[in-house]
């Protein structure tokens, strides 16, 4: 488990977030003995699979101060918490249909400090709140999640990316978004990172 690859990709990040980004390692080993929220196997993977993945969004759009998200089927945090130490001066919501997922994200996002962090277990079908973006590890076709979400984004643009649904997915999305093709793009994580484990991972984007 190595969190030295995060800064190696982001270099622009102080001392405390240096520190966060140093202690999601033995938070999330100590949380996941106890609630299974990141594959037993994968867990030494935390910092590669978990995080910089979760990351791979911030080499797309830079989030600008004030912004609000809200990550969606977070599961033990991500990419919600990850993103949430690089953009301390965003607001995040982190949502999860699945209680014990949410009562880790939560203790974790406690334990380093995040005050621009709050966890809930909710369904997004019981979300009414408004937001500039919609992230997530995308679980379902982006037709689906589209029709779930689309109440939640907000009409007030404050990006320089248009509000929208953004999520981290692999393989070929081509039919996926097809229905959106000119209200979205896809961007290949392996321009951004060296590791094999990016070369099938993306990020898609859909405007809303």
């Amino acid at each position: 488990m190595n969190e030295e690859i995060i800064f190696q990709y982001f270099k622009d990040i102080n001392d405390e977030q240096r520190a966060q980004f140093r202690a999601l390692g033995p938070l999330y080993q100590e949380w996941n003995a106890k609630i299974n929220v990141i594959s037993r196997k994968d867990i030494d993977n935390l910092y590669m699979h978990h995080v910089l993945h979760s990351l791979g969004i911030a080499k797309v759009v830079n989030f600008r101060q004030g912004s609000n998200i809200l990550d969606i089927g977070t599961g033990g945090g991500f990419p919600g918490i990850p993103l949430a130490i690089l953009f301390p001066s965003c607001k995040f919501k982190l949502i999860d249909s699945i209680g014990k997922k949410t009562r880790v994200a939560a203790a974790v996002a406690n334990a380093i400090g995040l005050k621009n962090v709050v966890v809930e277990h909710r369904n997004v079908i019981e979300e009414k709140n408004k937001y500039d973006f919609v992230v997530s590890r995308a679980v379902m076709n982006a037709t689906d999640l589209v029709k779930l979400i689309r109440k939640n984004v907000s009409k007030e643009q404050r990006n320089a990316l248009p509000n929208g649904l953004i999520c981290l997915k692999g393989g070929d999305m081509t039919e996926e978004v097809a229905p959106f093709k000119n209200h979205s793009e896809i961007w290949e994580l392996k321009s951004y990172f060296d590791d094999e484990f990016f070369d099938t991972k993306k990020v898609m984007y859909i405007q809303l």
